[in-house]
């Protein structure tokens, strides 16, 4: 009888495995790898130019001071809540809900208190809402 050899291998490394794994690796790290970049904002708020507002003398003014409070046509309220804000925007307007509503806030006024001032304008009809804002300083000076 007559026995064949086997052939014996070279003795090579074979990469189709290795490969495979380092690929599933970086598809691993790629999904879960989250790229932040956390930094702080800085902004620059805008100024506005323009021309000076002609005062309107049915307007009805909401004034936010710089600690949230509101006043009505430069009336305090007893309460410092939104329905205490729209109740006063009610009687300040006598029904008339096409009148011109003026919001003045302190530029150190907190954001709520002045989204919360629109808000309560808006849920009462008012469509003429408008934000005061002062002139640049720079621009004053020239």
């Amino acid at each position: 009888m007559k026995f064949r050899r086997q052939r014996i291998d070279d003795g090579g490394v074979n990469l189709t495995p290795l490969i495979d794994v380092v690929f599933l690796l970086l598809i691993f790290f790629m999904v879960s790898t989250t790229f932040t970049k956390e930094t702080r904002l800085q902004l620059e708020l805008p100024s506005a130019k323009g021309e000076v507002a002609v005062e309107q003398p049915q307007a009805i003014e909401i004034l936010i001071s710089a600690q949230g409070r509101y006043q009505v046509n430069e009336q305090g309220l007893p309460g410092g809540d939104v329905q205490a804000l729209m109740r006063a925007i009610q009687k300040a307007a006598g029904g008339d809900t096409m009148r011109p509503v003026i919001i003045t806030a302190d530029a150190n006024s907190p954001h709520q208190s002045v989204i919360s001032a629109m808000d309560a304008a808006g849920q009462l009809g008012f469509v003429q809402l408008s934000i005061s804002t002062q002139e640049p300083e720079n621009a004053a000076k020239r």
